[in-house]
């Protein structure tokens, strides 16, 4: 008997003040069995990054799909979450048969989809959509630090850190900001965040 085409998918950047929300799709192949998945938070950024490249190299095929910061705004961070994870299916270049996801809630699919609560660690398929996100969105905030100097994105990913929260009050909000998140709605009002 076959075993269906199963898609992992996770997506990163929920909490972040600034940023996009990335997630990934991905359908492992079965007989190429990648070692070391596991929830890309418990991963160093290098190991992530070895482990993105098997990935990339060794899966059937790798999606990303996103939600910008102005989707963000006018959905809010729970919606746009599903939209990235719905877009990253889409983006497959193989159909799925079934969708297990990350967390508590699915996003839509051609396919039957069941969330799994820490699915990020327990389902191989979902362990390799978290780091491929991870990646991904990291490897963004990286370049927006180039464009954005003085923010940290770089560092801290456009997380709430004190530095962060220090630089927003000090040089503004930019365009890469969650304008409904309440530090950035805190600092366009002149109210303390």
């Amino acid at each position: 008997m076959a075993v269906p085409l199963l898609a992992g998918v996770d997506e990163v950047g929920r909490g972040p003040l600034a940023g996009p929300v990335v997630a990934a799709a991905v359908i492992l192949d079965p007989r190429r069995p990648i070692e070391g998945l596991t929830d890309s938070k418990r991963l160093t950024p290098s190991r992530r990054e070895r482990l993105a490249s098997r990935i990339r190299a060794a899966a059937l095929t790798v999606a990303l799909g996103r939600a910008s910061v102005a989707e963000i705004d006018a959905l809010n961070i729970h919606q746009a979450a599903l939209l990235a994870m719905a877009r990253a299916i889409a983006a497959l270049e193989t159909a799925p048969e079934r969708v297990m996801v990350d967390g508590l809630h699915c996003p839509q699919a051609p396919c039957p989809a069941q969330a799994i609560v820490r699915g990020d660690a327990l389902v191989p398929a979902i362990s390799a959509a978290s780091i491929i996100a991870k990646v991904a969105r990291d490897a963004e905030m990286v370049h927006w630090d180039a464009l954005h100097p003085g923010y940290g994105f770089a560092r801290h990913k456009g997380y709430g850190t004190r530095a962060h929260i220090a630089a927003l009050q000090t040089l503004g909000v930019t365009p890469l900001h969650r304008r409904t998140f309440a530090p950035v709605r805190a600092c366009l009002s002149g109210a303390e965040p």
